[in-house]
């Protein structure tokens, strides 16, 4: 049962994340984002890490979502196609699939290193050893994904924005 729920919320995490990056309709890929991050939840509650679970429920599926969906409709943003060069695309997409590949060779070397063991008790079970991983092992991950989310939405309103025509 345990692999059958842990497989039904991957699999609905990595559809939703495909969702979020195909579909060319703004409002439909928040909504597809909204279902990812109840995937990642469903995942953290089956790591019995329920203070995690809650709080991206809260943070990021209430908060952050929200505001998506207020950008998003207050610009009134189209899906339309914009000129971009290809070449960028493929070397972003290399770029990124070789970062993804180094980051897992990188987690299975280090829990090969460990015994094969990924821990001994669920940390974010307790607030105490949740906080004291965040602050100390996990500050920098933290502070680089906020800055990233920063830039996502700064670019979002930047790309956005209407040209005036040309008199």
């Amino acid at each position: 049962m345990n692999h059958l729920l842990f497989s039904f919320f991957a699999c609905l995490t990595g559809i939703a994340a495909l969702g979020v990056i195909l579909s060319r309709n703004t409002v439909n890929a928040a909504m597809c984002l909204l279902l990812c991050l109840g995937g990642v939840a469903g995942l953290f509650v089956r790591l019995d890490a329920f203070l995690l679970a809650f709080l991206l429920l809260l943070v990021y599926a209430g908060a952050v979502i929200a505001l998506f969906l207020f950008i998003i409709m207050l610009l009134d943003v189209r899906g339309q196609q914009r000129p971009s060069p290809r070449g960028l695309k493929q070397t972003a997409g290399l770029i990124a699939g070789a970062v993804l590949l180094a980051a897992v060779v990188g987690f299975i070397a280090r829990l090969e290193s460990q015994g094969g063991t990924a821990g001994s008790a669920p940390v974010g079970a307790s607030l105490k050893l949740y906080a004291d991983q965040l602050f100390t092992v996990y500050l920098l991950p933290v502070q680089v994904i906020g800055f990233l989310l920063l830039i996502a939405m700064l670019g979002a309103i930047a790309l956005s924005r209407r040209t005036p025509p040309a008199a």
